[in-house]
């Protein structure tokens, strides 16, 4: 028995098949063959058309629950419209499937053919679409393609590095980081350029800042900065410019190229201005300031804490006698008046209010910050007082359960703090009031009899 190959399918007859009682597929394929035979004739009979393969195999997909059986029927036709359609209406005529009553209803005739149609229109479609997309090049783009291949020819070789042709006559040069940012900006006609290849700086490079006007134009990264923290170090730049932030050289349109060459600023500006954001203001650090500029800091606060300590010393000191000539009234002396100095004295009720406060905070790790009329602006673990004090308004003193040291001084007192007490204290020199636990015992023990006679 022949089989209808799918390629030549143009009709599918579909059909619901229900029956009393319980059937199988061998039954519904008998019915049909047998309660059709001769009902058309010979020529439509569907052992003939299947033979020579118009018919396609029957497919049946029975279900059987709790004593019914119901399913489908499928049978592919190559038959013309009329004679798939005299097949598919002689399906009905079957009543019976093996002992059981059956009934077949004819779900439609589907044709193969328009589905094949759909998918070749939307595929033309698709092909049409790209063909216009395409079109043919205008003459200023043919022109433009051209130049650029002209552009990209001309890069030459600098000592070993990539450069535009301009770079030997030119006075003044643009450095950038590879040779894509060379091709980019001699697309735009910027031939005075030349690329390091790398994060060295080659002797080549330093040569040219030496002789040259020199502007350094790297990516808006991190990467960038670096370098040009790195080329600052080896060679005398003037300028420096950067791409937008995340942006590369290389992928640059021309408005922006232009645009980022006439924001270039000086190097010294740039310099001063990098500096300012790695000083431990947090802005570059991921961890807050390096040990090495705190170091740094310290020192420098050192420094002003002894000038200012000298320069109050000798303030202090009483003028020497000013020598009269001989036959001239002397004048009695007048001595100069000290300059009054702040009393590193607090008032009893501050004793007494940051000793019982320092008491409550012992083996807490907590620091509580005061206004200036000792009311608390708030309490918070020592480990983020100097993040704190960088948020609240106007703290006036800070008692806190640890050792008051240079660095924790220095900042409060930039922040306009007059008192720091702490568990303990470094020794050093500071404006503030600072004290420990030992300077307040004395009022502490002072308050202990007045309460104990409060109580009597």
């Amino acid at each position: 028995m022949a089989k209808l190959a799918p390629t030549s399918t143009k009709y599918v007859i579909k059909a619901f098949i229900k029956a009393k009682g319980v059937i199988e597929k061998p039954d519904v394929i008998g019915a049909i063959f047998g309660q059709t035979e001769g009902l058309l004739g010979s020529d439509l009979d569907l052992r003939e058309l299947q033979r020579t393969g118009r018919i396609g195999r029957i497919e049946v997909n029975i279900k059987s629950h709790q004593g019914n059986s119901e399913g489908e029927i499928i049978i592919p036709s190559s038959l013309d419209s009329a004679e798939t359609a005299l097949i598919a209406a002689t399906l009905e005529t079957i009543e019976r499937i093996g002992p059981c009553v059956a009934e077949i209803n004819l779900r439609g005739v589907e044709d193969m053919r328009s589905e094949k149609r759909k998918y070749v229109i939307e595929k033309a479609k698709e092909i049409l679409k790209n063909l216009v997309e395409a079109g043919v090049p205008s003459a200023a783009e043919i022109s433009e393609q051209l130049k650029e291949a002209i552009r990209t020819h001309e890069v030459t070789s600098y000592h070993g590095l990539p450069a535009g042709p301009g770079i030997s006559e030119s006075d003044n040069i643009i450095i950038v980081e590879g040779r894509a940012d060379v091709v980019n900006l001699l697309k735009f006609g910027i031939r005075n350029v030349i690329a390091i290849e790398g994060t060295s700086v080659p002797p080549a490079i330093a040569n040219l800042a030496r002789e040259k006007d020199v502007t350094l134009f790297v990516d808006g990264d991190r990467g960038g900065r670096l370098i040009i923290k790195e080329i600052l170090q080896l060679a005398d730049i003037d300028f420096v410019a950067t791409a937008p932030p995340g942006k590369e050289v290389e992928e640059l349109t021309k408005k922006e190229v232009f645009k980022s060459l006439r924001e270039k600023v000086a190097a010294e500006q740039f310099k001063t201005e990098f500096r300012g954001e790695e000083n431990g203001r947090g802005e570059h650090f991921e961890n807050g300031p390096k040990p090495a500029f705190e170091r740094y800091e310290r020192r420098q606060e050192q420094t002003l804490e002894r000038f200012e300590t000298q320069q109050q010393r000798f303030e202090e000191r009483q003028p020497r006698p000013v020598r009269v000539p001989r036959g001239e009234p002397r004048e009695p002396v007048r001595e100069r008046e000290p300059r009054p100095q702040r009393s590193p004295e607090l008032k009893p009720e501050q004793k007494e209010l940051f000793g019982k406060t320092l008491e409550e905070l012992v083996g807490t790790r907590a620091a509580c910050i005061f206004d200036s009329e000792n009311n608390v602006l708030g309490k918070v673990p020592v480990s983020e007082l100097m993040e704190a004090l960088k948020t609240v308004e106007n703290p006036h003193a800070i008692v806190f359960d640890g050792k008051v040291d240079f660095r924790l001084a220095s900042i409060a007192r930039r922040k306009g703090v007059k008192i720091l007490v702490g568990m303990d204290k470094e020794r050093f020199a500071s404006s503030m009031i600072v004290l420990s636990r030992k300077d307040l015992e004395p009022a502490q023990a002072q308050t202990e009899p007045a309460k104990a006679e409060e109580k009597k």
